[in-house]
């Protein structure tokens, strides 16, 4: 316990660190290229009295670090005798102190070493009453950018933190008339019509003449009225055509239509009456908005069956048999991380965002959860409150390709 205080204490005060010196023992500074390759691929550190081979295994496993002790010749020294810490300094201030335990032929992290692995390696170590330290930078997935550059790429960013997804099923449908807005206008009595005054496509208010009939028993003229105001959307009475034909004229009131949606099986095990609808048309010029407020009880021969909502159409762009879509609204779930769709990119075949961290820029590996169709839900892999890249990420992945994508453990 004394040694790995003391570990410990030398780790995070050691003006050797804190100033970039060398110790007595060990190498500091070490650029990442003149760094040697040890027996199981990963970085020797030498010295003149301990060389460690710093390695992550994550081959089935989550990663974890392992340690190779060896004596400057080459020999195999006992896990068991060396005590060792590492501190790991990512971007944005974070530091991961790492212990050791003994384990086969190398020594094991006390954690698992997360995505991404890029960071300041600070090493101290102790063998036979000695003290080692190393100090090197272990980069991969980073992109430093100047602000010039920047400026001129106009890449955006935001903060990762809370989102409400509006989780929807997206339907096809077909604009008709309201069923209870068209008003078929009959004659009472019967008669000949004497005058029609209005056409196909006209505009009527209530109450407006619509023609008038002489009554053929008390050879009286009457008028019949519009009841409701709306388009003339047929119009079957001629002057001088008997009364008793049936329809005369029929009215829409086309200020609300109804959105007719074709819902197979997998959707309707989804949907209730009162979710919201969002309607588009295909052009993506118009947008309106309504209720579900019919759901068949029944399927068609064609296992399809029929929803309906109405929408307002008071501007008049929603003619009956236009073709739509409609998006309904299943759920709303507040989250308490996510990141725009934009912002994903793809890196060693992971998910990732660019967290910005000044003018560096750098990947953080997400595990993803549910999404709309502007955010998706983070469950691990970035913290609350950093900023990341949401417009032109795909340069930094460029930028970041170029200098080289390994992932040298």
């Amino acid at each position: 316990m004394k040694t790995y205080l003391f570990i410990l204490t030398l780790l995070l005060q050691s003006p050797a660190f804190a100033a970039g010196s060398h110790g007595d023992h060990g190498h500091d500074d070490t650029a990442p290229e003149a760094i040697p390759e040890g027996p199981h691929g990963g970085k020797l550190l030498q010295s003149d009295g301990l060389n460690l081979e710093i390695t992550i295994f994550e081959t089935g496993i989550p990663p974890e670090m392992r340690v190779y002790a060896y004596q400057p010749d080459g020999s195999a020294i006992s896990p068991d005798d060396i005590e060792m810490t590492v501190r790991l300094n990512r971007t944005g201030g974070q530091h991961d102190l790492v212990d050791f335990s003994s384990e086969r032929d190398y020594l094991v992290s006390d954690m698992v070493i997360t995505e991404p692995h890029s960071f300041e390696v600070e090493v101290v170590a102790q063998y036979q009453n000695k003290d080692y330290h190393w100090h090197f930078e272990s980069f991969e997935g980073r992109a430093e950018i100047p602000d010039r550059l920047l400026e001129l790429t106009d890449v955006e960013t935001e903060t990762v933190g809370p989102q409400t997804l509006t989780i929807t099923n997206s339907v096809y449908g077909v604009i008709s008339k309201a069923e209870d807005r068209v008003f078929h206008v009959h004659a009472p009595y019967p008669g000949i019509i004497e005058t029609v005054n209005v056409k196909t496509g006209d505009k009527v208010k209530k109450g407006q003449r619509l023609l008038t009939v002489r009554n053929q028993q008390t050879l009286q003229s009457y008028t019949i009225n519009s009841p409701s105001s709306g388009e003339i959307t047929l119009r079957l009475a001629k002057q001088g055509d008997h009364s008793d034909m049936g329809t005369l004229i029929e009215i829409s009131d086309l200020s609300k239509v109804w959105v007719e949606m074709s819902m197979f099986p997998n959707d309707i095990e989804q949907i209730t009456q009162g979710m919201t609808v969002t309607v588009n048309d295909l052009h993506g010029e118009h947008t309106a908005e309504g209720k579900l407020d019919y759901l068949s009880p029944q399927m068609t021969g064609g296992h399809i069956a029929r929803a309906r909502a109405t929408i307002n159409n008071s501007d008049g762009v929603w003619r009956p048999g236009m073709h739509v879509k409609a998006k309904v609204m299943i759920e709303r779930i507040d989250v308490p991380l996510a990141v725009k769709r934009t912002a994903l990119q793809s890196f060693r075949d992971m998910s990732v965002v660019f967290g910005r961290f000044g003018n560096v820029f750098e990947v953080r590996m997400l595990e993803l959860g549910r999404q709309d169709k502007e955010y998706v839900e983070v469950i691990s892999g970035i913290n609350a409150g950093t900023e990341y890249v949401t417009n032109n990420s795909y340069l930094l992945k460029a930028e970041v390709l170029k200098d080289g994508a390994s992932h040298d453990h």
